[in-house]
């Protein structure tokens, strides 16, 4: 059964959508829908939040890229954004973070590399490279899935993440200058060519020439960008075990960023750790930061 708004045009069949899920949320509904990926060359589920104002308008969508191990669903049970969202008119799309059931020998052998764990690199490695094309599918194959089956405006897009996903937002927004109008993240992974998680799963996906995993790092792609002012919002714990252990590297980007005059508004939050009762504590900054650059 295909379940698309009363907004939507006609959708091509592989536009086709299942809802899973749709349960009211301030005032909106919170949905889970399943589509066949065309990038992914699997089944894949995203949660779409949909403001009240969705109702009557087009609204802006913010993407969240979730971290390791995550589905689509730790975000809308953990982060508490549904009600910031709802106040300033906001869709939140939250993609899965990997393809899924592609029995591909050896995805579900750790929890930092294959299933969960697809970085958000278009891979080019066998026996990935067919599947795990997360970076395709967040910026172009979903948006335009979104933008034909909801009420949307595609010209206002932002983009956030944690963790991992963290790392996805800002490589999206610094590959693609101009395309979202706003990026945030909470502990991203800003340097993945110099920590351990990052260099595992770039040999896997990306193979052993470092030069092609520059393309997908945010400290690298910093370096080069040169584009329209990008606004960026960082928070980061202090008690963030992965920060100790330099999987995060938030310093690097950091200086990066100041000698490239990008503004970034990086805040070290004392006590916090990794996990979603941080981002539960600051959601509503980040929805603020998107919302005054999507709603200007």
């Amino acid at each position: 059964t295909c379940t698309r708004t009363a907004h939507a045009p006609p959708s091509r069949s592989n536009m086709a959508l299942t809802q899973v899920s749709s349960n009211k949320c301030a005032g909106g509904f919170q949905k889970v829908f399943e589509h066949e990926s065309s990038e992914l060359k699997c089944k894949m589920k995203f949660a779409v939040y949909l403001p009240p104002k969705a109702e009557t308008e087009k609204c802006p969508v913010m993407y969240w890229l979730s971290g390791l191990t995550c589905t689509e669903q730790n975000f809308i049970t953990k982060a508490g954004s549904q009600l910031a969202a709802a106040e300033h008119g906001i869709i939140i799309v939250a993609p899965d973070t990997s393809p899924r059931g592609c029995n591909i020998e050896g995805e579900d052998e750790s929890w930092d590399f294959g299933t969960g764990a697809g970085f958000y690199v278009d891979a080019t490695q066998d026996p990935w490279k067919t599947n795990y094309r997360m970076y395709s599918y967040v910026t172009e194959e979903l948006p335009k899935l979104i933008n034909a089956n909801f009420p949307t405006d595609p010209d206002r897009m932002s983009v956030s993440g944690h963790s991992m996903g963290g790392h996805g937002a800002l490589i999206c927004a610094l590959k693609n200058p101009g395309k979202y109008k706003a990026v945030s993240a909470f502990a991203p992974i800003c340097n993945p060519v110099q920590c351990p998680w990052g260099q595992k799963a770039f040999t896997g996906y990306l193979g052993s020439d470092r030069t092609t995993w520059e393309a997908y790092d945010a400290t690298v792609l910093a370096a080069s960008y040169s584009g329209p002012q990008l606004d960026i919002l960082i928070d980061q714990g202090r008690d963030d075990q992965f920060l100790s252990a330099s999987q995060l590297l938030p310093d690097n980007l950091i200086a990066v960023c100041s000698e490239k005059k990008i503004p970034v508004v990086f805040r070290l939050q004392p006590g916090y750790d990794h996990s979603y009762f941080f981002i539960y504590s600051f959601m509503n900054d980040h929805i603020k930061h998107h919302a005054k650059f999507l709603n200007a």
